[in-house]
């Protein structure tokens, strides 16, 4: 019956829940884990305008995930190096917004045309291939979840350490280089640590829905509170609670998590704006007498 299969019970379901969550625990782990890191470095991706970037990234990530597979290697490490690639040769070309998308689009629409071919031309399981696009999270056991710890550790000490001279040269280069920040130094950092989260994101939500991560969390973040810190410390908690949300509530109906992370950021996200909305509301609807009266 078509009323079976597009049932509500076929999207959201508890069948069998307490016994199969000892299953997904590395998971869970990893969602933790890439919440984190996404939650930390989303802040800075929308801060210096990189949306497109993130996007790109992640397209050239599948590009070497696909290169992996093909020649047999670890698709993880295939993904790491398609995305560092990719955030090297996006660091490099173009300064400014107009410049630097350009570039990344003349770069990712290459990229992604071989790695349509490297996909076509594996002739293994197709749901390797499939994974690459939309992620794997069931795969991330063992040494994927080892990497996963170490990229973590990594990307949040990074961070830690050029998160003030990287915000402060992204939202006043000039200002920032007279105070003595080497924005030639802290900027190609950033983009090897944007790398290495796209790599990472896509084993977990796939290079097509990457952005679910990276993107809207912050831009939720940003409507409820103009703090750079609170921004960050929302976007980890919205990134990470997308995460595990997916994985747990793709664990009955044994469908792929992406649609479900997808739609919890999202969900996040609609609810932001309207908190944000109403106190824009709320605060014209304080300054009216006050201008009436002027």
């Amino acid at each position: 019956m078509i009323t079976d299969a597009v049932g509500i019970g076929r999207f959201i379901s508890f069948d069998q829940f307490w016994e199969l969550l000892p299953l997904v625990t590395s998971s869970l782990a990893a969602a933790v884990l890439m919440g984190l890191m996404a939650g930390v470095v989303g802040p800075m991706v929308q801060a210096r305008d990189l949306a497109f970037a993130v996007h790109g990234i992640a397209e050239l990530s599948f590009t070497g995930a696909a290169a992996a597979l093909l020649l047999g290697a670890s698709v993880v490490s295939g993904s790491l190096v398609g995305s560092l690639i990719a955030a090297v040769t996006f660091g490099l070309l173009g300064v400014r917004a107009r410049e630097r998308n350009s570039a990344i689009g003349v770069v990712m629409a290459f990229g992604l045309g071989l790695g349509v071919l490297f996909a076509a031309l594996y002739t293994g399981r197709t749901a390797n291939k499939f994974g690459a696009l939309v992620g794997q999270p069931s795969a991330v056991t063992g040494e994927a979840l080892g990497v996963l710890a170490v990229v973590a550790v990594v990307v949040i000490g990074f961070m830690a350490v050029i998160w003030r001279p990287l915000f402060f040269g992204s939202v006043d280069p000039d200002v920032a280089v007279a105070r003595g920040v080497r924005l030639g130094v802290v900027g190609p950092v950033f983009m090897l640590i944007l790398g290495l989260t796209v790599a990472m994101a896509v084993q977990i939500i796939g290079a097509l829905l990457v952005l679910s991560l990276l993107i809207t969390p912050t831009a939720a973040a940003s409507r409820v509170t103009a703090s750079p810190l609170k921004v960050t410390l929302l976007s980890v908690l919205f990134a990470t609670v997308s995460a595990v949300g997916g994985v747990l509530l793709a664990l009955s109906p044994d469908l792929p998590i992406s649609p479900y992370v997808t739609t919890l950021s999202f969900l996040i996200y609609l609810v932001c704006r309207l908190i944000g909305r109403r106190r824009t509301r709320r605060g014209w609807s304080a300054r009216v007498p006050a201008t009436v009266a002027a």
